[in-house]
């Protein structure tokens, strides 16, 4: 009897459908071991971090010893959930049942969003959906980080105007194991702020053999408009090999073109609108848009007149009329303008200029001082 008061406690912890990688870890357990599509489970866990952020998903192609291999990529992400735990650390959240992209086995995968890294994966089956074994492990290669990782490459003038920053993750690895090691398949993360790395498959082609090295290069590359401060994560299988901090400078071209836009389509707005005003407003009675400056003739020289020489300036270049009188039968001729003339010379008698007084005008009818001789008074 004392002996199955002492084991009951144990039977009751292996019975249970939950996860703890060892104490003091996080636990998860869950309603039911296997539910169809459609279905719902409810997740329950403990331990966490208080107030953490979790998230919860159905992984394929999964177990709690190998974790989810692809990351995320094998998770149906689109039915997964959130959830919040409380002050102590626990929570319990409903979710429902949907097929990962990757054949089972599957797993319930929970991890903080932010904040320090925690995870946990719990056994689930889904049921109808495809199974397969899990990949081939490598024998018994194990690769660790021999050199402090870099990030190579510079920035081109289209990240200044928002691009996506790019970079090549630079590190050498060397194989402890007694096994080769073909085409490891890496994840880089990537962190801002508080929030959990964000992981990407990146695989390498070429082999390390037991006891040798080789340099790895594997590209990086953040969101459009990305800046501040990054830290990028190298992950083999379960265990991050190295971090590297990552400083992005802010699209200053962004920032300019926005300014620009901000100046000059107000300008142009106001523009067109005083066009629009000046198009549209009414006219003043007797206004023209257009006026053409009134021609100023001198007087006497208009139309028909004639100067002192008897030449006409301006004068109606029409033939003259040949008339007879009727009573000595004698042919005359007068000009057809005749009435225009007169109008013509009366009108310049008239005019004065005004540096001429009336008595000191010339004038066509005052006779011409005729020239003296020599020995003539």
């Amino acid at each position: 009897m004392a002996v199955l008061l002492v084991l009951l406690p144990a039977l009751f912890v292996l019975a249970a459908p939950g996860a703890r990688a060892a104490d003091g870890d996080p636990t998860v357990t869950l309603s039911t071991k296997e539910a169809g599509k459609g279905g719902e489970i409810t997740v329950s866990g403990s331990g966490w971090r208080t107030e953490a952020l979790l998230m919860l998903l159905i992984c394929g192609q999964s177990s709690p010893e190998r974790g989810v291999i692809g990351g995320t990529n094998s998770c149906a992400n689109a039915d997964g959930r959130a959830v919040t735990t409380d002050k102590k650390g626990a929570f319990s959240k409903k979710l429902p049942v949907a097929e990962p992209p990757k054949p089972c086995p599957c797993v319930v995968h929970v991890a903080t969003v932010t904040g320090e890294q925690a995870l946990a994966d719990v056994v689930f089956a889904v049921a109808g959906h495809p199974a397969a074994e899990l990949p081939q492990q490598t024998g018994g290669g194990k690769l660790a980080v021999l050199a402090t990782t870099r990030l190579d490459g510079d920035s081109s003038l289209l990240t200044w105007f928002g691009a996506p920053p790019a970079r090549r993750l630079v590190f050498t690895v060397g194989n402890l194991g007694s096994a080769p090691v073909k085409d490891p398949v890496f994840e880089i993360g990537t962190a801002h702020g508080v929030y959990a790395p964000q992981w990407e498959e990146r695989q390498w082609r070429g082999t390390v053999a037991p006891g040798g090295k080789a340099q790895i290069k594997l590209p990086v590359e953040l969101p459009a408009g990305a800046h501040g401060d990054y830290q990028v994560s190298l992950r083999y299988g379960q265990k991050v090999l190295a971090e590297q901090p990552w400083g992005v400078g802010r699209p200053w071209g962004v920032t300019l073109f926005w300014v620009l836009l901000c100046l000059v389509v107000p300008a142009a707005v106001f523009r067109i609108g005083m066009a629009v005003v000046d198009k549209v407003r009414p006219r003043p009675v007797g206004s023209h848009r257009t006026r053409t400056p009134a021609r100023w003739t001198m007087p006497g020289r208009r139309r028909g007149t004639r100067d002192r020489h008897g030449t006409g300036v301006g004068h109606d270049p029409r033939p003259y009329d040949t008339n007879t009188d009727t009573n000595t039968g004698e042919s005359t001729h007068t000009n057809t303008d005749s009435n225009a003339e007169t109008n013509t010379d009366s009108n310049a008698n008239t005019a004065v200029l005004p540096w001429f007084t009336p008595d000191s005008a010339p004038s066509e009818n005052r006779p011409r001082p005729r020239p003296t001789t020599k020995g003539q008074a």
